[in-house]
C-alpha cells in the first residue's frame, strides 16, 4: 500500500508540475501553427516556403536553446540544495551564452537563400523562405533569452506563469498574423514577411513579460543585478552542460529538417503536405516535451538531494504517462486524419485533395513514431536531470544521422517509397534513440545519484 501511494503521489506531482509546462509548450507550438494555418489560407506556395524556413530557423534555434535547457537541471539541483547563489549564477551565464549564440548565427539567417538553393530546393521556394528569414532572424535573440528564463522559472516550479506568458504570446501572434499577413485593421498585406514580423513582435512581448515577472515577483532573487559582470567559472559550466544538449537537439531537428529538404525534392505539394502532417505530429510531441521538462526538474531535485529511490519511481511514472498519451494520439491520427489536415487548407484550394491524400498517409506513419518519439524525449529529460549530457549527444547523433537519415533516403528514393519512405526513416531513427537513451538512464543515470 505504501508503494502504491508513492506512485500515486508521483503521478500527482508530475501532473501538477507538468501540465502547465505541457500547456506552455502547446501555446508555444500554437505560434508556429498559426503561421502555417494562415499562410495555408494565403497560398500553397507560401505554406511550402514557411515550412522550409521554419525548419531552417529551428535547427539553429534549438541548437542555441541547449544553454537554456542546461539552466533547468542546474537551477533545480541548486534549489534542492538551498544554493540560491548558484541558481542565479547559472541563469545569468545562460543568458550570456544565448546572446552570444544569437549574434553568431545571424549571418546564417540573413544569407539563407544561397544555402537553401545549395540544398536542392526550388529557387522560388528558397527565395520566399529567405525573405521570411531576413525578418524572422531578429527574433532569435529574444526567443533564446525567453527559453533561459522559462527554464529558470520551471526549475523553481513556477510553471503557471510560464504557461500564462506563453498563452499571451500565442494570442499576440495570432492577432499580429491576422493583421500583417492579410492586411486587416489598416495594416499592409505583407504575406510571408508579415508572418515573420508577427513572430518577432511576439518574441519581444514574451521577453518583456517574463523579465517583468522576475523583477516584480521575485525581486529577492536579484537575477539581473550586475548582469554585465562576467562569471567565467559558471560560464564554462553552463557551456559544458549546454553544448551537448544543443548538439543533441541539433541532431534530432536536423533529421526533421533534412526530411523537409527531401520532401522538397518531391515537389511543392508533397512539401506542403509534409509541413501540415509534421505540425499535427508536433502538437502531440509538445505533450511529451512538457513531461520531459517535469522529469528534468524532478530528477534534478532528487539529484540535488541524493535521493535515488525517489528518482527511480518518478522515472517509471513519467514514462508510463508518456506512453498513455502516445497511444491516445496514435488513435486520433488513424481515425481522423482528414479532419486534422483540413484545418490547414482553404476548401477552394485546387490542390486540396492531393495534399489531403498525402498528408493522411503521412499521419498514419506519424502514429507509429508517437511511442518512440515520446520515449526518447522523456529519457533525455531524465538524463538531463542528473546532468548527463555528453553520451546522450553521441547516442542521438548515431541514431539520427547514422540510422534515421540514411533510412529516410534509402526508403524514400532508392526503394521508391517517396514521402512514406522518408517518414519511415524518421521512425527508425527515433526508435533507435529511444531504446539506447532509456537503457542509458536505467544503467548509468541512476548510478550518478
Amino acid at each position: 500500500m505504501i508503494k502504491e501511494m508513492s506512485y500515486i503521489g508521483h503521478v500527482k506531482a508530475v501532473a501538477l508540475l507538468g501540465l502547465p509546462l505541457v500547456g506552455g509548450h502547446l501555446a508555444q507550438f500554437a505560434i508556429g501553427l498559426t503561421d502555417s494555418v494562415m499562410l495555408g489560407w494565403y497560398g500553397v506556395e507560401a505554406l511550402a516556403a514557411v515550412t522550409l524556413a521554419s525548419s531552417y530557423f529551428f535547427v539553429l534555434f534549438l541548437t542555441g536553446a541547449g544553454f537554456g535547457w542546461a539552466v533547468m537541471p542546474m537551477v533545480a539541483a541548486a534549489s534542492a540544495a538551498g544554493d540560491e547563489t548558484s541558481a542565479r549564477r547559472a541563469t545569468r551565464m545562460g543568458l550570456w551564452l544565448s546572446l552570444l549564440y544569437a549574434a553568431a548565427v545571424l549571418p546564417l539567417l540573413w544569407w539563407s537563400g544561397p544555402i537553401l538553393r545549395a540544398l536542392g530546393q526550388q529557387p522560388e521556394v528558397a527565395a520566399d523562405a529567405a525573405q521570411y528569414l531576413r525578418v524572422a532572424c531578429w527574433g532569435m535573440g529574444p526567443a533564446l533569452l525567453v527559453m533561459v528564463l522559462k527554464s529558470y522559472l520551471a526549475a523553481l516550479e513556477r510553471t503557471q506563469i510560464v504557461l500564462w506568458i506563453t498563452v499571451l504570446a500565442a494570442l499576440a501572434n495570432g492577432l499580429a498574423n491576422y493583421a500583417l499577413i492579410f492586411g486587416h485593421w489598416g495594416m499592409p498585406a505583407l504575406g510571408l514577411r508579415g508572418a515573420a514580423l508577427a513572430s518577432v513582435i511576439t518574441q519581444g512581448i514574451s521577453f518583456l513579460a517574463v523579465v517583468l515577472y522576475v523583477e516584480l515577483v521575485l525581486p529577492e532573487q536579484e537575477l539581473f543585478r550586475r548582469f554585465w559582470r562576467p562569471d567565467w567559472e559558471m560560464f564554462a559550466r553552463v557551456f559544458r552542460l549546454g553544448l551537448p544538449i544543443g548538439i543533441t537537439s541539433l541532431t534530432e531537428v536536423s533529421l526533421f529538417a533534412a526530411s523537409a529538404v527531401m520532401m522538397g525534392w518531391l515537389g511543392t505539394v508533397p512539401l506542403a503536405a509534409h509541413g501540415i502532417a509534421l505540425q499535427v505530429a508536433s502538437a502531440t510531441f509538445m505533450l511529451h516535451l512538457g513531461l520531459s521538462n517535469a522529469a528534468t526538474v524532478r530528477a534534478g531535485n532528487a539529484f540535488g538531494r541524493g535521493d535515488r529511490a525517489h528518482m527511480a519511481r518518478g522515472a517509471v511514472v513519467v514514462t508510463a504517462m508518456s506512453l498513455c498519451l502516445a497511444l491516445l494520439a496514435s488513435a486520433v491520427f488513424l481515425l481522423a486524419p482528414e479532419v486534422l489536415i483540413g484545418l490547414f487548407l482553404d476548401p477552394a484550394d485546387p490542390e486540396r485533395a492531393q495534399i489531403m491524400a498525402i498528408g493522411s498517409a503521412l499521419l498514419a506513419v506519424a502514429a507509429l513514431f508517437q511511442l518512440v518519439d515520446g520515449g526518447q524525449v522523456v529519457a533525455l529529460g531524465l538524463l538531463r536531470g542528473v546532468q548527463d549530457t555528453t553520451m546522450p549527444m553521441v547516442i542521438a547523433a548515431l541514431s539520427y544521422w547514422a540510422v534515421g537519415l540514411p533510412s529516410s533516403y534509402l526508403l524514400g528514393f532508392v526503394w521508391g517509397m517517396g514521402g512514406i519512405g522518408i517518414w519511415l526513416g524518421l521512425v527508425a531513427g527515433l526508435a533507435c534513440a529511444a531504446a539506447l537513451l532509456m537503457l542509458r538512464f536505467w544503467r548509468r543515470g541512476l548510478a550518478l545519484v
